[in-house]
């Protein structure tokens, strides 16, 4: 009897115990977020306390990419764990239309496939509440399958705001009225920041004592159009006036009020898992879709949205998981944006899936100080479209980069280590080492399927020079 009672206790505590082992995860993704437009990375215009302070209580990351320059494809390899090139969903939803081009596009992938299971779909599985809120800009809007892929299709059990727009188009914008599902346009003056803030804190309150959860939170900022509330703008007016920027910084009042209004969110978010007693079993992510929508915040890297450059790419990262990550840490090891999916589950003690996060590893070991190295050295990049860049792969193998471009086989080849800014093209000087590495990437292409460009039959030198002309303004 007292063996019974002693081992009833035993396994009541283990329950307990496992319960408590599943944190809750709430992921921020940014949109068009630049490499510079924290403090923490640098930026001295914008002002960014807490965030700033949420890195110093994590990890940040000097080498996190997005797996994609352009935002639908970039979120779909966060949600699938798997490379756009692999899924065929390679740009925004619905792309660039260039009909005279040099290269056909080709017929590419404007949702996530069913059969995939995504990153809240596996974590529902292992007893989480997910809900998402936000920008989603991942359905067909002009396919009959539309309804078919709306959050609540792609496993989660809430949607807030998330539709097939890659930017606010209700009319007022970023100002009520928003007209987006489940949220309430509220009064004149309302910003959609805030307002999104509100419905995700009402989550929190009505799930925290119930299961584990997912709040996934897809801010539509700093996606244009430039808006802030105006007592912001008001603020960084002021500042810009006696500012010296000796960074070369995107000297914005409004955008730098959406950066602050995003950095006034994720300050309430803190403060609610505190006020609720469970900041310590919640593991908080932080970062963007792709680069920032101009070359000034990029902080120096070249290029920016849309660009084969790491300036379209490379993005801050913020982690903090309270009792497991060192706080104050610094990771320079290499990340892609399908490495979410399968540290997810390990942060939730769920069994990994190699065959459904196919192109991403668990940065666990980074986290936990076991190790400040993962077993992998290789990252691709597949763009077979027509934006402000020309169609592209690339390849990063340990520091080395190379950009292949389709149309005419241009290389570009740089050593990241003592070139991070990409100012020196070593395709010339270094032919072996280019060589190597396009052949990498062409057994790449086909390992995953990728889809490839043609020909176009009906390429017009002037037509296509005066459509990429317009694209620009």
């Amino acid at each position: 009897m007292k063996k019974h009672i002693i081992f009833s206790i035993l396994f009541l505590c283990t329950i307990i115990g496992f319960s408590q082992e599943k944190p809750n995860i709430v992921f921020l993704l940014v949109d068009d977020l630049g490499f510079g437009d924290f403090g923490c990375y640098g930026a001295e215009f914008n002002e960014t306390p807490n965030i700033d302070k949420l890195a110093s209580q994590g990890m940040l990351f000097n080498n996190a990419y997005a797996a994609a320059t352009v935002c639908s494809p970039s979120r779909g390899a966060i949600l699938t764990g798997q490379y756009p090139a692999r899924t065929h969903l390679t740009d925004w939803i619905s792309g660039h239309k260039f009909p005279n081009a040099k290269l056909s596009v080709p017929d590419w992938n404007t949702r996530i496939e069913h059969q995939l299971t995504t990153l809240p779909e596996a974590l529902k599985e292992g007893g989480y509440t997910t809900a998402f809120f936000g920008k989603w800009h991942l359905m067909p809007s002009n396919q009959p399958d539309f309804e078919e892929h709306y959050p609540t299709n792609h496993g989660f059990d809430i949607n807030v705001g998330g539709k097939e727009w890659g930017q606010p188009k209700g009319k007022g914008k970023y100002f009520s009225p928003f007209e987006m599902p489940n949220l309430d346009d509220g009064k004149p003056g309302d910003f959609l920041t805030d307002k999104l803030t509100d419905a995700a804190l009402q989550f929190i309150d009505t799930t925290n004592k119930k299961n584990p959860f997912l709040l996934y939170f897809s801010y539509y900022t700093v996606h244009g159009p430039i808006m802030c509330p105006p007592n912001l703008e008001e603020k960084y007016k002021e500042k810009a006036i006696n500012f010296t920027n000796s960074k070369n910084e995107y000297i914005n009042p409004k955008r730098a009020g959406m950066v602050e209004a995003l950095d006034n969110s994720v300050g309430r978010l803190v403060k609610k898992l505190e006020e609720l007693g469970i900041s310590e079993n919640t593991i908080i992510v932080l970062t963007g879709d792709n680069g920032g929508n101009f070359d000034e915040t990029t902080g120096g890297l070249k290029g920016y949205k849309g660009f084969s450059h790491e300036g379209g790419v490379r993005e801050p990262l913020l982690i903090k998981w309270p009792g497991k990550t060192e706080a104050g840490t610094v990771s320079n090891e290499v990340i892609i944006g399908t490495d979410f999916y399968p540290t997810f589950l390990e942060f939730a003690n769920l069994p990994l899936r190699p065959n459904d996060h196919k192109d991403g590893i668990s940065m666990l070991p980074l986290l936990n100080g076991t190790s400040k190295k993962l077993d992998r050295d290789t990252f691709y990049w597949h763009y077979p479209h027509y934006h402000r860049t020309k169609p592209y792969g690339a390849i990063r193998k340990e520091n080395y980069k190379l950009i292949e471009f389709f149309e005419d086989g241009k290389l570009e080849l740089y050593d990241l280590s003592i070139d991070p800014y990409e100012t020196n093209n070593l395709a010339i000087n270094q032919p072996e080492k280019a060589i190597e590495l396009l052949q990498n990437l062409k057994e790449w292409q086909i390992s995953v399927g990728a889809q490839m460009m043609n020909e176009n039959p009906n390429y017009n030198v002037k037509k296509n020079a005066t459509k990429r002309k317009k694209k620009r303004m």
